[in-house]
């Protein structure tokens, strides 16, 4: 598996690792074209390293965020992602930096699908750099196991219905996030760190992160650490 695995003491030394990475990942994107696209999560971990990565240097008039996914909640509610990362993000960047979200009106996520794809078309593709969380199920954006990998739409965006989740979400698709240029899987506690071992030993094809892994044409770095303070 194309993994390249980095692990910090804390979650402070890895916050501003991912920092770093994302900043010279965007940087080598810009030295070649004139605008990049950053995708980030939602969750609790990128509360500690996107304030780090909005202290970077970065000519972030030129970059557009988006998110990986999102749940089909308000923007203000306190389960959004985008909520978060303009929290975090973008309100402590350039008024000129550019954010797409994934919620619109609609009531429904699978109403959306058609919208939100022509809303991500305007994106610079592929993906400069896409920033991704690991969970304990190994779904990665809001892509789950049990999901049939080989169905998962030409469309940017994807309607899911979590397992257990009290909302229904939206998803960038497994083809738009593999083609990302680089991705960065940052994974906290030792039961994920577990998880990340396992697929050193013949890989669980059920595993969405399995998914991506198989479909990409670059390496994912891996940022972790066993303190669970995220």
């Amino acid at each position: 598996m194309p993994l390249q695995r980095q692990v910090y003491p804390d979650i402070e030394s890895l916050s501003q690792a991912v920092a770093n990475f994302a900043a010279t990942a965007l940087h080598s994107t810009l030295n070649h074209q004139a605008q990049a696209t950053l995708v980030v999560p939602g969750g609790s971990t990128p509360r500690h390293y996107l304030p780090a990565l909005a202290k970077c240097e970065l000519p972030w008039d030129r970059i557009t965020v988006t998110l990986s996914d999102e749940r089909w909640v308000d923007v203000d509610d306190e389960q959004s992602n985008e909520r978060l990362v303009k929290q975090h993000l973008m309100n402590h960047l350039s008024k000129k930096t550019r954010f797409i979200g994934l919620k619109t009106q609609h009531t429904d996520p699978s109403a959306a699908i058609e919208t939100l794809h022509q809303r991500l078309t305007i994106l610079p593709l592929p993906p400069s750099l896409t920033l991704l969380g690991l969970g304990e199920d190994g779904h990665i954006a809001s892509l789950f196991p049990g999901m049939n990998p080989d169905s998962l739409t030409t469309h940017h965006c994807i309607a899911v219905a979590p397992p257990i989740a009290p909302s229904p979400r939206i998803s960038l698709s497994l083809p738009l996030l593999s083609q990302s240029k680089q991705i960065a899987l940052v994974v906290t506690g030792q039961s994920k760190r577990r998880l990340l071992d396992r697929l050193t030993e013949p890989p669980d094809p059920g595993l969405p992160v399995v998914w991506l892994l198989q479909r990409i044409q670059t390496s994912v770095t891996v940022f972790e650490t066993n303190d669970r303070n995220s």
